[in-house]
């Protein structure tokens, strides 16, 4: 699976595109959390996910397959295009629930980014419940599940979690080293670029963690971790300004060679606390035990 994410990872370097502040956690990100989840939930939740997502079908969405945990990580996004037979959007009341716009330099709170229910935390925790629910649908259930899945892994991206009213750092222009393309933006950075760098950099981070660690890492609540990645957006934007992100931003920041090498181990982290919280989530939603 990382192997073809990374065998991936030239042709989407070709197809950047200006993102909105919903954009792809791309598949190398979504996946590796999904994986490390795999790998960590208990073998009662296994059996549980495979039961929940052998009713994909029933999502009627044949472009956007979710047939294993890897699949159902990317598929909210997959079906962002789909259209129905008037031409609407079938998954647009879903655009928002990918983000949250918390601004970095103000006190952190939720309540003005997710009124009405509509952010990436609050979904979590509705998306879960959802497939708690036994009496739930199973195609309802399938949605949920990959919804569940894929908004932990866009959580831990922290320009989905924090932003300085420039759509998640989408209208904020970056350069990756010497790689410097018209269009690229701090949030397609941790989107993609470093999220490949970081997932590719030894050693693997799907494995089994210790319980321990998984006790440690995967504690708090949904608002826990929404702070903590926050912060680590606050990080994002000062590694491209000098350590000061609250000054007004540059017309291109500049992530040089030793600052991606720095921002590699907070990468890592995030996707491996997703990784370790979704499976969390995942036996606390399907009866497993940790």
């Amino acid at each position: 699976m990382i192997a073809r994410m990374l065998r991936a990872g030239m042709a989407m370097l070709g197809a950047l595109t200006l993102a909105s502040p919903a954009a792809a956690y791309w598949e190398y990100g979504h996946e590796a959390v999904a994986a490390i989840a795999w790998a960590n939930v208990t073998p009662a939740t296994r059996t549980a996910i495979r039961a929940v997502l052998a009713r994909q079908a029933s999502l009627d969405t044949p472009e956007c397959p979710a047939r294993t945990i890897e699949e159902a990580s990317v598929w909210p996004d997959c079906v962002k295009p789909l259209k129905d037979a008037a031409g609407q959007s079938r998954f647009g009341y879903a655009y928002s629930w990918h983000y949250q716009n918390v601004n970095i330099c103000q006190p952190f709170t939720l309540e003005p980014a997710c009124k009405d229910g509509n952010c990436v935390s609050t979904q979590i925790t509705r998306q879960q419940a959802i497939l708690k629910n036994r009496r739930t649908p199973p195609r309802e259930r399938a949605m949920a599940l990959a919804f569940l899945i894929h908004f932990v892994g866009d959580l831990h991206q922290p320009l989905h979690a924090g932003d300085k009213a420039d759509k998640g750092g989408n209208d904020a222009k970056a350069a990756y080293g010497i790689y410097a393309p018209a269009r690229l933006n701090l949030h397609s950075v941790w989107d993609g670029l470093l999220a490949e760098r970081a997932i590719s950099t030894p050693p693997p981070l799907v494995k089994r963690y210790p319980r321990a660690t998984r006790v440690r890492l995967a504690a708090g609540d949904v608002t826990d971790w929404s702070r903590e990645s926050w912060q680590d957006a606050y990080k994002a934007y000062a590694a491209g300004m000098d350590g000061d992100p609250c000054r007004p931003t540059p017309a291109r920041m500049t992530l040089d060679e030793a600052t991606i090498a720095r921002l590699v181990p907070l990468a890592r982290d995030e996707v491996v606390k997703g990784g370790l919280r979704l499976a969390r989530l995942l036996d606390a939603a399907l009866g497993g035990r940790g």
